[in-house]
């Protein structure tokens, strides 16, 4: 199993990026990829057209996310990885830091897939 923690910094509040992750619609328009999201605990999610799909298992409003986590590209047999994100407020605006586990092996990169897919979407989005 692979695992990975990433960070990363954004010009706007942690209720503002809490919010537009877990919002349908702010969520496709920050990624360009259609989601369908929901902000409560136990309820399911898609991301990217249904690449990505999960369900919400711990939401702390403005602090923290935690989604059972797994794309189309995972076998039947995998179990699904897990997801945490918190958002750390600061001066500057609000880091986000993914922790990112449980993925099985073999799988994409998907480190990378957060920084190109997420990160650099949202960076331009909060301009």
């Amino acid at each position: 199993m692979a695992s990975f923690t990433i960070k990363k910094q954004f010009k706007v509040s942690a209720k503002t990026l809490y919010e537009s992750l877990l919002d349908s619609t702010r969520h496709s328009e920050m990624t360009g990829g259609t989601a369908e999201c929901s902000q409560k605990e136990n309820e399911s999610f898609t991301a990217w057209d249904g690449y990505i799909s999960g369900k919400n298992l711990r939401l702390i409003p403005h602090q923290q996310v935690m989604q059972s986590w797994r794309t189309t590209e995972f076998d039947d047999k995998d179990s699904d990885s897990i997801l945490e994100i918190e958002f750390n407020e600061n001066k500057a605006g609000c880091e986000m830091i993914i922790k990112h586990s449980h993925i099985p092996d073999g799988q994409s990169d998907y480190k990378k897939g957060w920084e190109e897919h997420y990160f650099e979407p949202m960076t331009e989005y909060f301009e």
